[in-house]
């Protein structure tokens, strides 16, 4: 078990010097999220907004739930991205056919993915404080805000290792992730509420797990510990199936990938 660790702790820290060499890489994706949504698309909406329709003091405030959400969905969909890397140059056949548990490259890349991701949802978090969106439950609201991303993540990364070890190239691999991100963006209350959606919009956005971490995570900012509390109970088991059947198909992929 300590030799099993080690090999996680090893791999990992491959990701994170990975990381730290691609310093532009490393800045672009902290300040984009916050850059491009929160900041941006937030001032941009701020007057066209309705309070009434948002339930909230501002469309910062209302978006800052979307935001963190979003950047769950965004990292880890890319999460697989470095294994594919590794599948086309041969790294990843060659480090298979080492004497280590072949789970410890996974298991170190969703550590490696979801840590990067909350250290990313405080950053926002600390920005939307500053335009003076101060989550209403507290720390023990980040800390129940953070479990859910990486409850979230943690299936979504499961898909994109499962496409990184399906898909032939990284082309594919791209044009994939675009299909999946934008349309679960969109069909989701990350931009507006689900009472200002079409009709069929609204309907279809009722099955997008999104839908569900951002309904529990906006509360937990806007409202308090009675209002969040049922949703929290509910996205936990929500995303508990998602996890499941997204972790059930990565492993499958991943057998017959490396079988």
């Amino acid at each position: 078990m300590r030799e099993y660790w080690q090999e996680i702790s090893a791999l990992t820290m491959r990701w994170v010097r990975r990381l730290s060499r691609e310093k532009f890489s490393m800045l672009f994706t902290l300040v984009q999220p916050m850059l491009f949504w929160l900041i941006f698309f937030g001032n941009l909406f701020q007057r066209a907004a309705d309070a009434q329709v948002t339930q909230a003091p501002n469309y910062i405030s209302f978006l800052a739930a979307g935001v963190v959400v979003m950047t769950v969905l965004n990292n880890g969909l890319a999460g697989g991205v470095d294994l594919l890397f590794d599948k086309e140059n041969g790294f990843l056949e060659r480090l298979m056919s080492t004497p280590i548990h072949r789970s410890s490259v996974i298991l170190s890349r969703f550590i490696f993915v979801m840590t990067i991701t909350s250290l990313q949802v405080l950053v926002i978090l600390g920005v939307a404080f500053l335009f003076g969106v101060q989550p209403a439950t507290g720390l023990p609201g980040i800390a129940v805000i953070l479990l859910i991303g990486m409850l979230f993540g943690v299936g979504l990364t499961a898909i994109s290792m499962a496409m990184a070890f399906s898909v032939k190239s990284h082309g594919d691999f791209f044009s994939v992730l675009g299909f999946l991100s934008l349309p679960m963006i969109f069909l989701s209350s990350a931009l507006v509420p689900l009472a200002a959606m079409p009709g069929w919009m609204g309907f279809l956005a009722r099955f997008n797990p999104m839908t569900w971490a951002i309904d529990a995570v906006r509360p937990l900012i806007l409202s308090s510990w009675t209002e969040a509390l049922p949703h929290v109970g509910m996205v936990l088991i929500v995303m508990a199936i998602f996890d499941a059947i997204c972790l059930y198909g990565g492993a499958k992929a991943f057998r017959r990938a490396m079988g």
